[in-house]
């Protein structure tokens, strides 16, 4: 079945705890020459039937409207998952 892939970010003036703490624990463990993380999410609707325009408007406005909170986060992607890829 195919699945169209929604990723949320903070937007880049809001505070990211997890990001910073993150960022903080790479070198503890021997990863180094990251400036800096930022944590968001991933989420991956499952379509039953084809991806259409309608489909995909759908995924948008889910995206805009319940997946995300437009007042701390933006959507940085909507789109369908490649047969294969995750």
């Amino acid at each position: 079945m195919p699945r169209i892939v929604v990723d949320v970010m903070p937007k880049p003036e809001i505070l990211d705890p997890q990001g910073k703490a993150i960022a903080g624990a790479l070198p503890r463990i021997g990863l180094t020459g990251f400036a800096g993380v930022r944590q968001g999410k991933r989420f991956e609707l499952t379509v039953d039937g084809d991806v259409t325009e309608e489909v995909l408007e759908q995924a948008r406005h889910a995206a805009a409207t319940l997946l995300s909170n437009p007042v701390i986060e933006d959507v940085t992607r909507v789109e369908v998952l490649e047969e294969g890829a995750s």
